[in-house]
This record gives structure tokens, sequence and C-alpha cells, in this order.
């Protein structure tokens, strides 16, 4: 996948929001491509614009996207539909509001393999094993069940089960494993790098987690304002970030040896998208900000071999700038805490009935909380 000059824009009352503003990259067979950057960036308006699944009130203003030299900008919505699902397909951020309400999980993956691949005689034994591979247990019960009756992690696991249900050639991944636990999110890692090792499909990830980048991705592009800051492969990304902005995402990073106080934090927030930028983006939160930063929007340039980053200290040459991690005091407790029990919970028990047989009797029970005490004190904060 090949994409030139993307440039998507949503109309809104408060004007033109140029959400993905003039975006390139490749997308190359059997590699993960990941996509970084802090919320209101414009990653997964780039995911949705890669699949044109806008919403009503966006559009694609210019640019191609090509799969194999196709523009898929330019097919007709039927044509886009034979696409989308079989040769690119797309695990979303929201599971709860991407899968039908009133449709069973296994019909929603049986959907796909029937209008994708008809000549599939197994569609329920494949659906099952697409649930029991992406780590959902009793796959057959959970086949029938609707996705209100299904925690968060597991609709999220339902929708990457329907995203792989027929082999597509790219995976666009908007944050996949988000709302998953730490040991389950291994395992949907490596199954999705199975599959690529396997199959040979390419893979975008769209994620804030710099872990995930290192574990996964082969190349890495950081997003910030709705145009990609730093281009470069994994190693030379992780080992000399140009862009003082990817400085700033290391800097808030928790140490592997502990800290004493709070982590770094990139002071301000993204800037309003409704306006054309005539200076670099990042200018108010930076610390290397300079009078041309103010005055000039920065190019994409290559200040390494095959390594990009769009930044005017770089075109001087100068070198790259060191990691900031501002000491901190340590987190003080809030003004008027005390100790003074507000809540107190005690051997709290949740238990749901497993029913089965035409009778609906009672066979066992699923004991979502099983004896859980805990106090929470006034002013304090309980994680």
């Amino acid at each position: 996948m090949k994409v030139e000059d993307l440039r998507t824009v949503l109309d809104t009352a408060g004007g033109v929001v140029r959400a993905v503003d003039g975006i390139s990259f490749e997308l190359r067979k059997g590699e993960c491509f990941a996509l970084v950057g802090e919320s209101g960036s414009g990653k997964s308006m780039t995911a949705l614009s890669l699949m044109r699944l806008l919403p009503d009130a966006g559009r694609i203003a210019g640019g191609r996207v090509e799969l194999d030299g196709i523009d898929l900008l330019a097919l007709p919505e039927a044509a886009m539909r034979a696409v989308r699902g079989r040769r690119v397909a797309m695990i979303f951020q929201e599971p709860s509001t991407a899968l039908n309400p009133v449709l069973t999980v296994g019909q929603q993956i049986t959907e796909v393999i029937e209008r994708h691949a008809p000549a599939e005689k197994h569609k329920r034994r494949k659906a099952v094993a697409l649930l029991r591979s992406v780590g959902i247990s009793d796959p057959e019960r959970r086949f029938d069940q609707y996705p209100f009756e299904l925690s968060g992690g597991l609709k999220q696991r339902v929708m990457i089960a329907a995203a792989l249900a027929v082999d597509p050639e790219v995976l666009v991944a908007d944050e996949p494993t988000t709302a998953l636990d730490v040991t389950i999110q291994a395992q949907i890692l490596e199954l999705l790098k199975k599959l690529q090792h396997e199959r040979g499909m390419a893979l975008l990830l769209i994620t804030h987690d710099l872990g995930i980048v290192a574990r996964m991705a082969q190349r890495v592009a950081v997003m910030y304002a709705g145009e990609i800051v730093e281009l470069a492969g994994r190693e030379s990304f992780f080992r000399a970030p140009q862009h003082p902005y990817s400085q700033k995402l290391f800097a808030a990073l928790p140490s592997p040896q502990g800290r004493a106080g709070e982590l770094a934090v990139i002071r301000g927030q993204v800037p309003a998208l409704t306006r054309a930028f005539d200076q670099c983006r990042f200018a108010e939160r930076c610390d290397y900000v300079f009078e041309r930063c103010r005055q000039e929007a920065p190019k994409l340039i290559e200040p390494l071999a095959g390594h990009h980053a769009r930044c005017h200290l770089r075109e001087a040459g100068a070198a790259a700038p060191r990691p900031i991690k501002e000491p901190m005091p340590p987190a003080q407790a809030p003004a008027g805490a005390g100790s003074a029990t507000l809540l107190e919970v005690k051997n709290l028990q949740v238990h749901f009935p497993i029913r089965r047989g035409v009778l609906r009797r009672t066979v066992g029970h699923v004991k979502a909380v099983d004896g859980v005490s805990f106090e929470l004190r006034q002013g304090r904060t309980l994680a």
C-alpha cells in the first residue's frame, strides 16, 4: 500500500478541521508499520481514510491510496466493498460501537466469511476456531452470545477474529490491544506476528504504546497535529529520535529502575486544526524553539540515512536533542486529605448463573467478583 499526500478534512460548526494534512508513507508486504502519536494527532482518522469509512462530516480532500497500483480513493463504493474486509481489513479502536448489538458475535464473523469466501463449507467451525485463536475461552458458547453479554476485552477479541476471518493482505489495527490485560495483549501480538510470518500480511499498527512499537514494528512514523513529523526504521528511531516531540514521548516513559517523582509531561495540547499553519506546529510546546520555527513551517528532511524528521533544528545540522526529564517533586497528598474512610467494601461477590438446556437450568456460576475488600479514604486516590 502506498499513501501519497493524503488530506482528510472534517466540516464542523467551528470550521474545517484538517485532521490529516498531507501525509505520505509506504506499507510493504509482510512488515509492521507503526503510526504513533498522542490523542488528536490524526492517527485514527488516517486509518478511517484508508478504509473509506469516514464519519458523515468527513471527506478526503486530496491524495492517493494505492493498493498494488489501484487507487482505492477512485473506486466506486461497490468495488470498494469487495476490497474492504477481503484485501484490507481493520480492527477498530472501540468495539462497542463497531459490533452490531442485534446480531450474535458468531453471525458477525460468519457474515464476513459468507461475503468474501462463500465457498467455505464449515463457516461455524472456522468462526469458533478464530474465537479460540484470539484467546476466548469456551468459544462454542460465546459464538451464540450478543455483544452486550461480553466484557470490553472479549468484544475487542471478537473484532480481531472478524478482521482476520478471510486472511486480508493488509490489516489496519487501531489500538488493537487497548482493552486487553497484559497476558492476552501478549497473546494477540504474538498471534499477529505469527499471521504476518505465515501469510506475508502487512500490518499498519496505530498505537501510543512505544513498548508495543519496539516489539512489533519494523518502521515507525510519528504523527503530530495531522502530519508526520518523523519517519524511520525501528532501530534508528529508538537509538536516536530526531524530532523534539519524539524525544518528549520517550521522556514521558517510566524508568525500569523506578522513579522518585512524577513522569515528565508535554506541556500544552495539540493545536486546533481549523487553521492553516505557517510555522512549526510543535513550536508552542517545544523546548528547542527558535525564531525560524515561528516564521516558517519545516519540511520533512533526512538528517540520517533512511531517517526523516520535520524540524528546523535537524536542518541546521545540530545533534539530536537529549531526552528531557525535568526534576519534579514527589506526589503530595492534596490539601484536606485525611484518614476518614468514605467508602468501605467488604467481601464483595458478584456471580452470574450459567444456564443450559431447554429448561435453562443453572449448571454453574461465573464468579466475576469473588471476595473483594478495600477502603477509600477522604482526599485519596485508590487505583
